[in-house]
């Protein structure tokens, strides 16, 4: 569900901030009834979200607003997410390009009522913007150097379009090799309409996002932006030396993980034997179920027998025995990490919790996930194994008490209990958990737990 923006009333004969200009009381006071020039606010989207960049406006300045109706993208710590307007009126005036950054709390429009007040509300935007300063936008230092006097969100004329490629290519991760698009979520929903394809259009938003104006311009110029949308593939999909600044979504996961350090943690890892796993995910694999899913099912009903291993300290103080059993799972996507959660995974049937976690990732991947879909894990795994990985140890998100790094399963020699020598296959998993709340044996009885039911799968299918 898309946000709400946050709107608050300005007097139409005083400044952005506070009233400043002398005059009668009894005129302010009948103007500022009839004011109805708002501004418009960065709004926080998540609990962790101190300030957010503007992705895309999906409104030009002199637009006509329907109340609830969708204004502009805005990227959070975590997510793309459309933001709607509070209040019928038009779309005055801009303060806060694409690509600029502003706290939450900022204003970063003003919204009119009548389209009378939208001259006012503009002269209103810049002076405010001479006397306070500019939103600092994210740019790559190179960038900076090479052209400090363009707008990062100017839209580029056709000759620098090929010169656009090269440095979107190099300071945007997720546009390494051409492998994904990079664009707004309303651009991607034009480009349908409009029958373009994304792969031949420029973004000239920030770090070489498309936005809707790439797509709009895509689709009445026709065939000349082919010719310098070739060399991407030839091109280096990163320059060595540039500069890049954090991504909003990176600039988050710096921080948790910068946090996490001040918990004493330990480490427990486990072997255990995958071929009855493994032989019941060929069987139900063609019904949609994921192997990710199994792993979250057979580590819930593992937490259902083992509530300390779920459970978190956040005050130092006490610890919470957490009601439910969600289980988030890390997932790579452009330019970031994220962590979708399988909510109440120990009550949810195998098939349902498969096509939940296909939406969730292709939610993730869109950046279109909703703050409760990806903050509310109480234990959370992480799987390298689908990279041929055998082990590694995962760094634990604040906020949480345990997080398993999951390994490959892997043909091994072992010895029976008997003294025969035969082939198993065998993952190897490491927790890492809060030394506060779970201790050794916690984990290692949690650890006994998840193996059989790992080697003796039957109860994931119920």
């Amino acid at each position: 569900m898309a946000n709400v923006l946050q709107t608050s009333f300005l007097p139409s004969t005083s400044s952005l901030r506070r009233p400043s200009i002398s005059g009668s009381k009894g005129k302010s006071q009948s103007l500022q009834v009839k004011a109805k020039i708002r501004e418009i606010f960065m709004p926080a989207l998540s609990s962790t979200m101190t300030e957010g960049k503007i992705v895309s406006w999906m409104k030009s300045e002199g637009d006509k607003l329907s109340k609830g109706e969708s204004v502009v993208v805005v990227e959070s710590d975590k997510a793309d997410m459309d933001v709607e307007s509070f209040h019928e009126g038009f779309l005055a005036a801009i303060m806060v390009e694409e690509g600029g950054v502003a706290p939450v709390g900022s204003a970063i429009a003003l919204l009119a009522e009548t389209e009378d007040e939208i001259s006012e509300a503009k002269a209103k935007s810049q002076s405010s913007s001479s006397s306070t300063p500019q939103v600092v936008e994210e740019k790559p230092k190179q960038i900076e150097e090479a052209a400090p006097d363009v707008p990062a969100a100017a839209a580029a004329p056709s000759v620098p379009v090929a010169k656009a490629v090269t440095l979107g290519s190099a300071v945007h991760p997720a546009s390494e090799g051409g492998k994904r698009i990079v664009a707004s979520p309303y651009a991607k929903k034009l480009a349908k309409e409009l029958k373009v394809d994304l792969g031949t259009v420029v973004g000239s938003g920030p770090l070489g996002r498309i936005v809707a104006k790439d797509v709009e311009a895509a689709a009445v110029a026709v065939p000349v932006a082919a010719s310098p949308a070739k060399p991407d593939p030839v091109a280096p999909g990163i320059e060595l030396g540039t500069v890049v600044p954090f991504t909003t979504m990176q600039g988050a996961v710096s921080r948790n993980m910068v946090e996490s350090l001040s918990v004493p943690t330990f480490r427990v890892g486990y072997t255990i034997t995958t071929n009855a796993l493994d032989a019941l995910y060929k069987k139900i694999k063609s019904k949609g179920v994921t192997m990710t899913a199994l792993l979250a099912k057979a580590t819930a009903l593992a937490l259902v027998q083992h509530p300390v291993v779920n459970s978190c300290c956040r005050d130092g103080n006490s610890f919470t025995y957490n009601s439910s059993i969600n289980i988030a799972v890390a997932v790579a996507i452009d330019g970031g990490l994220i962590t979708p959660v399988l909510q109440d995974a120990d009550k949810v049937d195998i098939y349902t919790l498969s096509r939940k976690w296909k939406e969730l990732v292709d939610k993730a991947r869109a950046k279109q996930l909703q703050p409760h879909e990806y903050n509310t894990g109480t234990f959370t795994l992480s799987n390298l194994g689908m990279f041929g990985v055998d082990r590694f140890d995962a760094i634990l998100p604040p906020g949480t008490g345990a997080i398993m790094a999951v390994g490959a399963s892997q043909p091994t020699v072992v010895a029976s209990k008997d003294g025969r020598i035969g082939m198993k296959n065998q993952m190897q998993v490491n927790v890492t958990a809060d030394h506060r709340v779970i201790y050794g044996a916690d984990l290692a009885a949690f650890l006994q737990t998840l193996a059989k039911i790992v080697e003796d799968p039957k109860d994931l299918t119920f």
